[in-house]
């Protein structure tokens, strides 16, 4: 999987993954033109239709209606250092589960992939590079 992230005016990015596009800026009062989620909010977007994802793949295979399902994600920003944490994520489905069948859909909404790297903390390395040739970035920094 791969998306890739280009700067496209002051605070505000294209993301492409295969061929769909979305933006990411920021809120007016952070310095963005708000014409799109934050990162964060993409974060949370991400887990919940990932968890939604699940939670209708549960639904269908009961053959209990999917119409109505909805998933909210919630998170605080936490400091030091700066991250998201103590998520929680509302399944809210369209049809009365039993008891079974709703410790069945936790099960599966526990399944999701966003949710399983989260729990699972990935290695993250970093490359920084350019293309502009060495010489020519040090002229265009005098």
């Amino acid at each position: 999987m791969e998306v890739k992230v280009t700067h496209e005016d002051n605070a505000r990015f294209q993301i492409q993954a295969r061929q769909h596009v979305i933006l990411s800026d920021q809120p007016l009062d952070n310095g963005g033109d708000d014409a799109g989620m934050t990162p964060p909010e993409l974060f949370l977007a991400s887990l919940g239709s990932c968890a939604a994802y699940y939670a209708a793949q549960f639904l269908k295979s009961r053959k209990l209606p999917l119409e109505g399902l909805e998933v909210n994600v919630q998170a605080e920003k936490l400091r030091e250092p700066a991250r998201l944490g103590n998520f929680v994520i509302q399944v809210k489905t369209p049809a009365s589960l039993t008891d079974d069948q709703t410790v069945a859909m936790d099960r599966s909404v526990h399944r999701c992939l966003i949710h399983q790297t989260m729990l699972h903390v990935p290695s993250i390395e970093i490359e920084i590079f350019s293309d502009v040739p060495a010489a020519e970035a040090v002229l265009d920094n005098v």
